[in-house]
């Protein structure tokens, strides 16, 4: 499986002429008719998206395959793969199946627990083969399954955790944005970049102002009922740190670099960063207390860069890679730290470390790649162009920028203007009651929700007061183009 979602790497580091031998190989030895049990979410994520990337990628004329080579080998697979993930799909919400057989399809007595991130985050990689096969099955059934569960969503625009596919019925109640839930929120907002569809940044914004009003403390994200918005659990776990890059995307990058402060603050206490650390008490999970290389924290690293071509975004790159260096790398690759308190390690490496971890540490002090092109990243790491032939065209008013080429002066210590229509509720964090945010300058946004077409729409930002400009998403942000 490692083979097909490591492809991107090799473009992304100018190995041209291994990325051919590696496509043709798959498409020589990869079937999908075997008698095993998947995890519908990983095998999207992994597989399907790893095919459509590399598909793409391979199709791409820069990348200079032998003529005569590629004939869309991988996309038959994506394509065979997709239709195998159908099945899942079949149920009485539309709530698609956790684990599914390739070969057989949902077996008997399957489980139908599965949890948000499971049934709301198959858009982008079902919605690109969909796009590239002119089969809309896939599309319409990732669509369906999300369409569902945000009509599943509490009163507060809060989802739970887990969930029942058979009823519909929620499980776990308490939620946050870690394990279970968080790819949920990241694929609402690249869904909007890529297919360029309002529905997807209306589900987006609720939920966003939702996570920031109930779930947020001050820099720190806790969990909360999502029936009530009280507080449940409070802790920090290491998927969260994947929240900084996608308030880049929607421009909030002030609170993003706020944010991300405190996951390096984490970092730099244990020389990585543990599964899971108890803000009550400032101490590391008891139990959950590894490091599995995971990306989350060097992703935001990278999209806060890009955003704002601060230097100190390189220094904690370089701090993250000696790091890993320092204390994971062995023989034959780098391991998974069993305990962040003492450093053992464990006699694994996952594969996300080669497809992200690793991807955007290098893009971090490398972008040239990406210079001069659109992709947006899929939770594992998997580059999309937003624009290409197969892609819906955006409406005439919105202009798709680079990330790249975009910088931002915010003050580090000053919230951002999305930040001061989002304060946490007085009950959580009595402390921040607006008074300490700069706003004699503040002209409003001509939309509440600071959605835009044009500059035209954005007002006076209050942190700093500069004209806010219209984003890529069609939201009012500081954004300077260089």
């Amino acid at each position: 499986m490692g083979a097909v979602f490591k492809r991107a790497c090799l473009v992304i580091l100018g190995n041209n002429t291994e990325f051919e031998k590696s496509v043709m190989w798959l498409s020589e030895n990869l079937t999908f008719d075997v008698d095993a049990r998947i995890n519908l979410f990983e095998c999207n994520i992994r597989l399907l998206g790893g095919l459509v990337s590399a598909h793409i990628l391979a199709t791409d004329s820069t990348n200079r395959f032998t003529q005569g080579t590629y004939n869309n080998q991988l996309l038959v697979l994506a394509q065979d793969l997709g239709q195998r993930f159908l099945p899942a799909f079949d149920t009485p919400t539309g709530l698609p199946y956790a684990w599914i057989n390739l070969k057989y399809g949902v077996m008997e007595n399957e489980t139908t627990e599965t949890s948000t991130s499971g049934c709301g985050s198959l858009i982008l990689e079902m919605g690109a083969l969909s796009r590239l096969t002119g089969d809309a099955r896939f599309e319409q059934a990732a669509l369906n399954a999300l369409h569902k569960l945000w009509g599943m969503r509490s009163s507060l625009n809060l989802l739970g955790t887990t969930l029942d596919i058979a009823t519909g019925e929620w499980i776990e109640y308490s939620s946050g944005i870690g394990a279970g839930v968080d790819s949920f929120y990241e694929y609402l907002i690249k869904a909007h970049i890529l297919f360029g569809k309002e529905e997807f940044w209306r589900m987006f914004q609720s939920a966003y102002l939702a996570v920031q009003k109930y779930f947020r403390y001050g820099s720190w994200y806790h969990e909360a009922d999502m029936r009530t918005g009280r507080a449940t659990y409070w802790q920090l776990t290491s998927l969260q740190a994947f929240w900084p890059g996608v308030q880049v995307l929607v421009g909030d990058v002030a609170a993003a670099n706020l944010t991300h402060r405190e996951f390096f603050h984490v970092w730099k206490k244990f020389g990585v960063l543990p599964e899971r650390y108890l803000l009550d008490h400032q101490i590391v999970h008891p139990t959950e207390k590894y490091y599995p290389l995971r990306p989350e924290l060097a992703e935001s690293t990278y999209y806060l860069y890009q955003a704002t071509k601060d230097p100190w975004y390189m220094e904690v790159g370089e701090a993250i890679v000696n790091s890993l260096n320092l204390h994971t790398k062995v023989e034959g690759g780098f391991a998974s730290v069993k305990d962040v308190t003492t450093m053992q390690l464990e006699d694994h490496q996952h594969s996300f470390f080669l497809a992200e971890t690793c991807k955007y540490l290098y893009l971090l002090f490398d972008d040239s790649p990406l210079v001069g092109r659109n992709y947006i990243f899929t939770t594992e790491g998997h580059p999309l162009p937003v624009l290409s032939d197969w892609h819906e065209t955006l409406p005439d008013a919105y202009t798709p920028r680079n990330l790249t080429s975009i910088k931002i002066n915010t003050p580090k210590n000053q919230a951002s203007a999305m930040s001061m229509q989002v304060c946490p509720a007085n009950l959580l964090n009595p402390r921040h009651d607006g008074q300490d945010i700069e706003s004699v300058c503040h002209v409003p946004d001509t939309r509440d929700d600071h959605r835009c077409l044009t500059d035209d729409d954005c007002g006076i930002d209050s942190t700093n007061c500069r004209r806010r400009s219209c984003s890529m998403a069609g939201y009012c942000g500081l954004w300077l183009f260089v």
